[in-house]
């Protein structure tokens, strides 16, 4: 975990997630997960950037079942842009930071 992301679990998602100010990236990820430790490193760089703009954070789905079970997440890496407390876009699978900002910038 870099310092940029933030780790939310079933427990702090709402307050982190759907109760923030700003749009939050929500990353599933599972440690087993090739293409989710691929996309890490992007999201840490992204996270920074946005820093203020966007929040970034990343829930562990082995750890955590609850908040990829209500949002019907089938597999990992799955992105969730969440706007004032609802999902605005979603996107499954690992992507190159430059897709991943732009799919960002689009939903914001």
């Amino acid at each position: 975990m870099g310092a940029a992301t933030i780790a939310v679990t079933d427990a702090t998602f709402d307050a982190e997630v759907r109760k923030s100010d700003i749009p939050v990236v929500v990353d599933f990820w599972a440690e087993w997960c090739g293409p989710c430790r691929q996309i890490g490193p992007a999201l840490e760089e992204l996270a920074t950037e946005y820093a203020g703009k966007v929040k970034i954070v990343k829930i562990n789905v082995d750890e955590n079942p609850d908040s990829p079970a209500q949002l019907g997440v089938r597999g990992i890496p799955a992105l969730f842009l969440f706007k004032n407390g609802e999902v605005v876009s979603n996107k499954v699978g690992a992507a190159p930071k430059a897709a991943l900002a732009t799919w960002i910038q689009s939903a914001i």
